[in-house]
């Protein structure tokens, strides 16, 4: 399966053909569903057949391939049959606020130099957990600081390096627990120009400057060293 989404997170449409319908699971031959990983949900939308007909995706998983990419869709809805041509559109709106979020994390782990323990992407609040045992900025410091990136306007974009050369620098992985995926020869590293680069299959914006009114509503104590910190838009 295309995974469109990977290299343009703003491309909300494409044309595709249904692959298969498996237990009521659509498959299709390119997508720009993001399926549900690394902290953020799977994308919802719509299939829209030829005649107008309308089959709504109520959520997006991963299926056993990493290339696999799996649309369920809300119960009680006809599926078209495999071999049908139609126009997969997700819910632009949310999705576009899961990049801002996602990509506030990505400032929040160069703001804080800690290693990641957990992370959420949703549309209203977000949260990232760090081995921060002893918090040195408050929620306020933080906030300011995520202003000062987003009035920046740095580049973020993905590029792609070698499993061989992801082992030869560990130290771009960030995560405690979790590893990238591996078997396909290449891994995904987000970057933020002088900011952060790190492996990460989610999708973002293209610059910092659309993440002006982001805020730290919260830092918690979960844990004796993991400290949870909350984004929400507070524009």
């Amino acid at each position: 399966m295309e995974r469109l989404y990977l290299n343009d997170a703003y491309r909300a449409s494409c044309p595709a053909t249904v692959t298969s319908t498996d237990g009521g699971r659509l498959r299709l031959d390119r997508t720009v569903f993001y399926p549900n990983g690394g902290g953020q949900p799977g994308d919802t939308g719509h299939l829209e057949l030829d005649d107008g007909t309308l089959v709504p995706i109520a959520d997006t998983v991963k299926g056993q391939a990493m290339d696999d990419v799996v649309h369920i869709p809300e119960s009680g809805h006809p599926l078209p049959a495999a071999g049908t041509t139609v126009t997969a559109r997700i819910d632009w709106d949310r999705r576009y606020r899961h990049m801002r979020m996602h990509t506030t994390l990505h400032l929040l782990c160069a703001i804080v130099d800690a290693e990641i323990t957990g992370a959420s992407v949703g549309a209203a609040k977000s949260r990232i957990d760090l081995n921060w045992p002893q918090p040195d900025m408050t929620k306020e410091e933080i906030t300011a600081r995520l202003a000062e990136l987003a009035a920046a306007d740095l580049p973020v974009m993905p590029r792609w390096i070698s499993e061989e050369e992801l082992d030869r620098r560990p130290e771009l992985i960030r995560t405690m627990s979790i590893r990238p995926p591996r078997g396909a020869g290449m891994v995904r590293l987000l970057e933020i120009e002088d900011i952060d680069l790190q492996p990460c299959g989610g999708t973002h914006v293209a610059r910092t400057g659309e993440l002006a009114g982001m805020a730290v509503s919260k830092i918690e104590n979960k844990g004796r060293h993991n400290r949870r910190i909350n984004v929400v838009f507070d524009a």
